[in-house]
């Protein structure tokens, strides 16, 4: 059921770039490196409503419901178009004052859930691709769903506090640097309007 090619796949796919790492990379330089360890987790516990779709078989349902795929769609284009304006129009991101109130664990939590449940694409993606590594008779398909599920979010878990980490390492970099700053402002607003225009011109 857990097999070494689930393992390296799962691997390829959590270290592909997407909104969740583009916003645990941002706390990371922005508040730091327990922050970032926040919002990993809710980038993490955001995937677990696609997760449950799948292993409930409530992809099947959002598959074909042009409706509901597109509501949700497109309120997460809103919310990842609002994000990255927010990330342009903030000036003092970068600032490294100690004094400065920082989001709350909660805030945090709450904010990365928010990028990952809003991605209709992730529940179509583990429609795909988690029954691709189950095993027929080796034990009850929902039970290995479940396995494979649980492991796919340690992992996702892991690596994302691993981007956050190595963001606060070059954190006093970036902030000693207005240039440095400005372009990174820039690139990560960027990143998130790109997501959100994928997002939104994306195909069932």
């Amino acid at each position: 059921m857990i097999s070494i090619e689930f393992l390296i796949t799962s691997l390829i796919v959590v270290l592909v770039p997407g909104a969740g790492v583009v916003c645990t990379v941002t706390t990371g330089l922005t508040q730091g490196r327990v922050a970032s360890i926040y919002t990993a987790l809710g980038c993490t516990a955001g995937i677990v409503p696609h997760l449950l779709a799948t292993v409930l078989g409530l992809a099947a349902i959002l598959h074909t419901s042009a409706v509901a795929f597109q509501v949700l769609k497109f309120a997460g284009v809103a919310y990842l178009l609002y994000l990255a304006y927010a990330t342009w129009r903030d000036r003092s991101a970068f600032a490294l004052d100690e004094n400065v109130t920082r989001s709350g664990a909660p805030s945090l939590i709450i904010k990365a859930v928010l990028i990952n449940s809003l991605n209709p694409k992730l529940t179509i993606f583990f429609m795909a691709f988690l029954p691709q590594f189950v095993v027929p008779g080796a034990a009850p398909g929902l039970l290995q769903l479940l396995g494979l599920s649980a492991v796919f979010m340690v992992m996702t878990f892991l690596v994302f506090v691993g981007y956050g980490c190595l963001a606060h390492a070059f954190r006093r970099g970036v902030v000693e640097s207005p240039r440095v700053q400005a372009w990174l402002r820039r690139g990560l607003s960027g990143a998130f309007a790109g997501l959100g225009i994928q997002l939104a011109l994306s195909d069932r």
